[in-house]
């Protein structure tokens, strides 16, 4: 009796977690293509209230708020940005509560990383915390260095200065 209901508990516990991966591929998606449709409410409510989000420049660490003032001039003008995902990997905290993920992305700059955390509010998923990064292959690591260097040798300077 106590291995039968231990193995239904188990296969309960997979069923909820395959359930719950198959909602959060589904909000990432469904996050993705509002952006490349132009769709300012549905991508900012898919963004916990007080999500962060963090771009490719070294300056954009951003507050729900703050990214959204700086993308509604983009979706204003219909110039979005238009990514899908090519391989995504989902994992959770014991609650079952929190995940994190990564994803590699098909973007207009080539392949990019995005990674991040999703809390469970309600029966809903919610982006707390995303991060995108831009690939760059071990080969040209030196000539991205050199060519980003002037710009990024100033930034540091001035965050070493704080």
């Amino acid at each position: 009796m106590k291995k039968t209901l231990l193995l239904l508990l188990f296969v309960a516990s997979f069923a909820n977690a395959q359930t719950d991966k198959d909602k959060i591929n589904q909000t990432l998606d469904a996050w993705h293509k509002a952006a490349a449709e132009v769709k300012f409410d549905a991508y900012f409510s898919a963004l916990a209230d007080d999500a962060i989000y963090i771009g490719t420049d070294a300056t954009e660490n951003w507050t729900k708020k703050e990214f959204s003032v700086w993308a509604k001039p983009f979706f204003d003008k219909g110039t979005t940005w238009n990514f899908k995902a090519l391989e995504r990997n989902i994992f959770f905290d014991k609650s079952g509560k929190t995940a994190w993920f990564d994803e590699l992305l098909d973007t207009q700059m080539k392949i990019c990383r995005g990674s991040g955390v999703l809390v469970k509010v309600g029966k809903e998923w919610k982006i707390q915390h995303y991060v995108l990064s831009m690939t760059i292959p071990n080969d040209e690591v030196d000539a991205v260095t050199k060519l980003k260097a002037p710009i990024e040798d100033a930034l540091i300077a001035k965050l070493q200065k704080k």
